[in-house]
């Protein structure tokens, strides 16, 4: 059965982005690329065996902040119980990551980028 290799945000701050995922998540950086001039140019994380790629971006122009459900990928979401849901907003919290809402189950904020996140302790029926 096929599972997820890996997910990729593309950011032009490799170093500030991957910090705050490794301080959101509470994982250490598992990769660390260089480009041919030697500068960073991607930083890999590993998320319980599936890869969260942050990499360097070249684009210049604005995307437009997705709002509820938009095309293609919208939003990435983190599992979690009800107690590591908190610890969860707590940590985005004193990351400037603010919650802008919640559901039973998730809360939804954003990355430094704007990325649309979650943690959600929603138990999918199997």
């Amino acid at each position: 059965m096929p599972s997820v290799h890996h997910v990729a945000l593309g950011t032009r701050d490799v170093a500030a982005l991957a910090g705050f995922y490794c301080d959101l998540l509470q994982v250490e950086e598992r990769k660390r690329h260089l480009d041919e001039r030697g500068a960073l140019r991607s930083v890999w994380l590993d998320l319980a065996g599936v890869w969260l790629m942050i990499e360097r971006a070249e684009q210049s122009a604005e995307r437009p902040r997705v709002e509820g459900v938009g095309l293609g990928a919208f939003l990435l979401a983190f599992r979690a119980d009800s107690s590591d849901r908190k610890a969860f907003e707590e940590r985005a919290s004193r990351l400037g990551a603010a919650v802008e809402s919640r559901s039973a189950y998730t809360s939804y904020l954003r990355d430094p980028d704007g990325n649309r996140i979650a943690v959600s302790e929603y138990e999918v029926a199997k």
